[in-house]
């Protein structure tokens, strides 16, 4: 997956303890998405606006806030997560690496 003409900002995100980080990139019409990994371990995230994942290496293992049943997401797929809400986050093994795109 390739970005032509955007944007990257050096300093990363650094969550868990390192164990997921991330690089915003910010595209020329304003829009922003983040690249990154997060080693296995079980992480919680809450979002401000909605958000597609998009898992382009390894898996991981999904619960949306309000929700009991997990989904497993591979390479090549993706979820949504509404605004406003939050979700849990597993990998089981190896790392896992996405891209987070903003939704308005």
């Amino acid at each position: 997956m390739e970005f032509p003409n955007v944007t990257a900002i050096a300093k990363a995100n650094i969550y868990f303890e390192g164990r997921v980080v991330s690089h915003a990139i910010i595209f020329p019409d304003g829009s922003k998405r983040t690249l990154g990994l997060m080693y296995p371990g079980t992480y919680h995230f809450a979002t401000a606006v909605a958000e597609r994942m998009q898992i382009i290496e390894g898996q991981c293992a999904i619960v949306l806030e309000g929700e009991e049943m997990s989904h497993t997401f591979q390479a090549g797929e993706e979820f949504r997560v509404p605004g406003n809400s939050g979700f849990t986050v597993t990998v089981a093994d190896r790392i896992c690496q996405y891209v987070c795109s903003f939704l308005s």
